[in-house]
Formats: C-alpha cells, structure tokens, sequence
C-alpha cells in the first residue's frame, strides 16, 4: 500500500490522539480548565470536550492553545515526522499577532518570532509558569511586567518571570517585531536585561 493510500488512517490516527495530547499538557502545566480559558479565550466546555475527543480540533482551536502552551503546532497535535530537518514556519494569527514558531520541540526552550500589529490595545496582563526572553527585532514594545511599564526599541532586550503578570503590544501607530525565548520551570536562561527599569515610558 502507498503512502497516499495510508494518508487518511494516518491523519485518523494522529487526531484520536489529539484530545489526550492537550489533556496531558494542560495537566503537566498544572493549568485549570478555567486558567487557560482565560489565557486562550476559549470556552472551558469547548477545550473539556476537546480533550476528551467529543469535539474535532480546529485550526483556529489548535493555534490559541499552541501559543498558550508554547509549543510549536506540529508537536501538539502528534503530527507524524516527515524526516526533513528543515523547520517548516508555519505563520498562525494569535490575538491578531502573527505568530512564527522557531523550535519545533515539544519540550525545553521554546523560540518564537511575533509580529505586534500597530495600535494601542487595552493591556490585560497574565500569568503562566515559566521564565521568558524578548528582543526587539524593530519598531517599539510596550512591556507591562507586575506594575513596572516599559517601551522597549529595536535591539533592547528584556527577561522576566512569567509567574509575574505581563503583557506586550505596541505604544503607537507603527508594527514591532520581536524574538519570544521561553522557558519552563528549571530552564531559566542566564541572559541579562538590557532594558533600563528606570527609563521613562
């Protein structure tokens, strides 16, 4: 049998295995249904019966929930290895930020390129497990880490623990484009800030 013969038992295969797949990385999160519905804007019913295969994965679903949990959309789902060691940039659209995943492990640091739309959005501030890197590739960030508020430039850099409410956008009328480095508890990464706490924003 060929492998285009195969194609439909294998995509049958990897989506049964999708529910547990997102069961087991929200439970190893120790994240609550009502936690990552708050993160993912996804209903608590919607994600419960995603996990238990009641409801098919959607892309827009899948998207939300690769972003929350960091981790590339491939790796997610269980899609199955093609043997090609080049890394396929998928684009996804997560909040309406244009998301690239840059890593394709589902485990360890995770690396990920944001294009920040233009406009000035209402901050709503979140916490997760984990320790994240951010470095402005250009434009400018709007950084809210716990009651600190910073505008990063092109080529500034700032680290944080993301126990700590955050969130990014952008101050004004022009796109930014930024590298996300995250990391999981124990991973925390040895950079340095370069952002100045004291800077005026």
């Amino acid at each position: 049998m060929s492998l285009v013969d195969d194609k439909p038992a294998v995509i049958a295969a990897v989506l049964e295995q999708v529910g547990p797949r997102l069961k087991r990385f929200r439970t190893q999160r120790r994240i609550t249904l009502t936690e990552l519905a708050a993160e993912t804007g996804i209903s608590k019913s919607t994600i419960s019966r995603l996990e238990t295969g009641q409801r098919r994965p959607t892309l827009e679903l899948l998207l939300a929930l690769s972003q929350a949990y960091r981790i590339p959309l491939d790796d997610l789902v269980g899609a199955p290895e093609t043997g090609d060691p080049r890394l396929l940039l998928k684009p996804g659209n997560v909040k309406g930020r244009t998301v690239i995943p840059l890593t394709r492990q589902p485990e360890g640091m995770q690396v990920w390129k944001i294009v920040v739309p233009a406009g000035k959005s209402t901050p709503e501030p979140r916490a997760h497990d984990g320790h994240e890197w951010i470095y402005v590739l250009s434009g400018r960030l709007r950084l809210i880490v716990g009651e600190r508020d910073w505008t990063l430039a092109a080529g500034e850099v700032a680290e944080f623990d993301t126990h700590v409410p955050h969130w990014f956008g952008t101050p004004g009328p022009e796109p930014a484009e930024i590298l996300s480095i995250f990391a999981r508890p124990g991973e925390r990464m040895k950079s340095r800030t370069h952002a100045d706490p004291d800077a005026p924003t």
